[in-house]
């Protein structure tokens, strides 16, 4: 058999170490990004760039990064998975859990590394986080475990509060444990909650309007890649309302919105980098421990609360990690 052929034979079944294959098949390391709407510009690919840098990858020389996003349509998300397999790259790195249960569908030997999902475990992602096993690694979000201690925020904040709209992606796997988790912790807090769906860009509008036509006070943002994605734009409508709300990440709060609490997804991206340094240098993904969050962050924006006309309890702004003015 010739080179070329043994090398095609069995690029596609065993995973090797990269150094081996840049070697021998004279090419650079090839990382596939798989994201359900994000941009390239999105701050946790940009994490990832820059400690991918500082890990001493240069891209373009020793380093390409092949980037599909199904741009808020995640019945593509199969079909770009399917693309990345057959390009091939060595490593696909996820955004979120329809994009890592779209990489699981497409490949079995080609390592993949969630940069985030809410659970690796509900969906069937992994079966154990400390040995996952298969071709899967990376790292959660902890999303169902924090919307209880999102909502007992909104609650301390606003104590008259008796009915809370709860914005969620229908179309996401991991948002029915989000929902069950959050419908749970308002019950504990004697709240009525109102639910409304969006699935797309075009879909939040028409659903922050039903949210605020049905009464509530105030919002709960569930967390998932479709609104992350669209955070200024969420940011904007909701302001507009003079609705307090509360949001799983800090780009919302950064992008005018009143309050967050949740991880630092750009921290799970920088620590991704690592994991796919080393896959890229003989790691086997099955054998690197689902992580969890290690940085959260409590942030208010007070510039917000002036211009939705509420104000925050002074005891709890002093609990923040960050406070924008």
């Amino acid at each position: 058999m010739k080179r070329r052929e043994f090398i095609a034979a069995v690029g596609g079944a065993a995973v090797w170490p990269f150094v081996a294959r840049a070697q021998q098949a004279g090419r650079l390391a090839r990382v596939g990004i798989l994201t359900g709407g994000g941009q390239p510009a999105n701050p946790v690919f940009e994490a990832f760039r820059q400690e991918m840098r500082r890990l001493g990858y240069v891209e373009g020389r020793t380093l390409m990064i092949e980037f599909r996003s199904a741009a808020g349509a995640n019945d593509r998300l199969p079909e770009l998975a399917a693309e990345l397999v057959r390009l091939p790259v060595d490593i696909i790195l996820t955004e979120a859990t329809p994009a890592t249960i779209a990489a699981k569908q497409a490949t079995s030997t080609i390592p993949i590394v969630m940069g985030v999902v809410a659970d690796a475990l509900g969906p069937g992602l992994v079966d154990n986080l400390a040995r996952p096993g298969g071709n899967i690694t990376g790292f959660t979000a902890l999303g169902t475990e924090l919307e209880t201690k999102r909502l007992d925020l909104l609650k301390e904040a606003f104590p008259a509060m008796k009915r809370v709209g709860v914005l969620s992606d229908a179309n996401n796997p991991a948002t029915p444990i989000a929902l069950a988790s959050t419908i749970e912790a308002a019950r504990a807090l004697d709240l009525l909650v109102e639910v409304a769906k969006a699935e797309t860009r075009a879909d939040i509008p028409g659903a922050l309007d039903r949210l605020k036509d049905s009464g509530v006070s105030a919002l709960d943002v569930l967390t998932n890649s479709v609104f992350f994605n669209e955070h200024k734009l969420i940011v904007l409508l909701v302001t507009a309302k003079r609705l307090p709300a509360i949001y799983g990440d800090a780009v919302f709060t950064e992008a005018g919105g009143l309050m967050s609490y949740g991880p630092d997804v750009r921290d799970n991206f920088r620590r991704a980098a690592g994991y796919v340094d080393r896959i890229l240098k003989g790691a086997k993904a099955g054998e690197l421990p689902v992580e969890q969050p290690t940085k959260f962050e409590l942030i208010f924006n007070l510039g917000a609360a002036k211009a939705i006309g509420v104000t925050l309890p002074s005891a709890l702004v002093l609990r923040a990690d960050k406070v924008i003015e």
